[in-house]
């Protein structure tokens, strides 16, 4: 058995559509079997609402008297990209307020004119004789706006990754805070209510289906940036008209370390055509699988930590090594929820039709990562080799010695094997010299939590380290913690001022 969409549609129109959520689909094809499901639902509606960074619209102001081309613009201190045209515009939701950083952003002009409040329109030129006017200042509501249409080019992920913290330093990212020593995982996404993990294979989403946007009717214009549907990381670029949404499903966010994001509500109607799409829009939690990552690793390609499906990360804690580490999700289940209901019930009222792609969305391709022509210099090329250590067992007076033979303010401390143990610098002599005297060991004053680079990692991790931490220098150790070499802010300063250099 199968359906056609002109089929469906004329049930759409006429009332008769049996719609059902992705959430109820599983329990009927359970029930019913493929087949009687197939006979059974017309329509399957998805959602989800999670940050979706990868957000944004572009905006007409309409011409000014006197004309200006507005060469920078800046919508309540957020700057848009004006290298369109003389009064177009595109703002990002991530782009930051220059006055109150990542507190407000995009994100929040974007939301702020969906809930009909002012905004304020600056913008510079340096004139032209066609358009004479070099600045402008004015606010503006979205009604005033010619245009305003969002085209997000990253949306709705297949399947994210888990992320989980190995280091020993908590950290703020795009997933939310995530502690110290695997102290929480994080995930996004809706599960079994998400839209592409209902359509795997792209049969029925790709350029042209309409879809539930921010609250209003939008479209898919086709596969959204870095989609590599083929290891399931598919993503859709999206579009839709900024005067049909509503901020219960467009919300702006801000997340402490990281900046600026944009919650979106999105769902796809799946129109019931053949016994493949039940079978895809059956699945469920227990059977989308995701990794979890290490994000304490600085790197692109992180370390998988473990596979885990849906079910286990929604049931609140995950085993890792034997230890039960609490989840937390990124996303709102219960607004994708809400999604999929209101979908539901625009379907069911004969407001929303269901399409099959004019486009579809190539499943084999796989994202790459940037082609680097300028290779990142590595600690190992700028590291200081010729490392002065001492011993834990060795007195203060024989470090003081060290320090100021070796031309060093840091002096890595190692046991009898030559592993790092701790580190002691000029300051703690000099203390330890005026409250007790010399006769001291090096393993009373050390310093015991080191922290270190290794050889290969990239210059820019050890630079954010000695920021983050707010020290001058770095052991660098290799594969058994033996210290190789030491690593000190001056050297990474004349490194990093030669990048800048014409």
């Amino acid at each position: 058995m199968t359906k056609s969409i002109e089929e469906i549609n004329l049930k759409i129109r006429d009332g008769s559509a049996v719609v059902v959520t992705a959430e109820e689909m599983p329990d009927i094809v359970s029930e019913l079997g493929e087949e009687g499901a197939l006979r059974e639902v017309d329509v399957v509606t998805t959602g989800t609402f999670g940050a979706m960074c990868s957000s944004g619209a572009f905006l007409n102001f309409g011409h000014a008297d006197p004309p200006i081309r507005m060469e920078r613009i800046w919508l309540n201190n957020v700057e848009a990209y004006a290298g369109i045209a003389a009064v177009d515009a595109y703002i990002g939701a991530t782009q930051e307020s220059t006055t109150e950083g990542s507190t407000y952003g995009g994100a929040h002009v974007l939301e702020d004119l969906v809930s009909g409040k002012q905004i304020e329109l600056r913008a510079i030129s340096k004139g032209t004789d066609c358009y004479p006017r070099r600045t402008i200042t004015t606010e503006l509501l979205l009604e005033d706006l010619n245009q305003a249409v969002m085209v997000n080019p990253r949306n709705a992920y297949q399947c994210y990754n888990a992320v989980i913290n190995r280091s020993d330093r908590t950290l703020n990212t795009y997933m939310g805070m995530l502690l110290s020593n695997q102290g929480n995982i994080s995930y996004s996404g809706a599960g079994l209510l998400s839209p592409l993990a209902n359509d795997p294979h792209f049969n029925l989403i790709g350029s042209g289906v309409p879809l539930f946007l921010g609250g209003g009717e939008g479209v898919i214009v086709g596969e959204g940036t870095q989609s590599s549907p083929s290891n399931g990381f598919g993503t859709v670029m999206v579009s839709g008209d900024l005067n049909s949404m509503s901020p219960d499903y467009l919300r702006a966010a801000s997340f402490t370390g990281y900046g600026v994001s944009l919650y979106v509500g999105l769902g796809i109607p799946l129109p019931m055509l053949n016994v493949e799409a039940v079978r895809n829009c059956a699945v469920r939690d227990e059977d989308l699988i995701t990794s979890i990552v290490d994000y304490g690793t600085p790197r692109r390609d992180r370390p998988v930590v473990r596979t885990v499906s849906y079910a286990e990360l929604k049931s609140g804690q995950v085993e890792i090594d034997g230890e039960m580490v609490r989840t937390s999700s990124m996303s709102s289940y219960s607004r994708a929820r809400k999604v999929a209901h209101e979908l539901k019930s625009l379907v069911e009222a004969g407001s929303f039709m269901v399409a099959l792609p004019t486009r579809r969305i190539d499943t084999g391709k796989r994202s790459h990562p940037m082609r680097e022509t300028r290779q990142t210099p590595r600690i190992r090329e700028i590291m200081n080799a010729g490392v002065t250590t001492i011993t834990e067992d060795e007195s203060v007076k024989t470090a003081a010695r060290k320090l100021l033979r070796g031309e060093t303010n840091h002096l890595p401390v190692i046991d009898a094997e030559g592993k790092l143990v701790g580190i002691i610098t000029t300051y703690d002599v000099s203390k330890s010299v005026l409250l007790k005297g010399e006769s001291m060991k090096v393993s009373e004053i050390m310093s015991k939590k080191v922290v270190v680079v290794s050889p290969d990692e990239p210059v820019d991790v050890a630079a954010q380290r000695l920021e983050q931490y707010n020290i001058s220098a770095l052991p660098v150790v290799d594969s058994d913690h033996h210290v190789i070499g030491i690593l000190n802010a001056v050297d990474l300063g004349k490194l990093f001022s030669k990048r800048w250099q014409p």
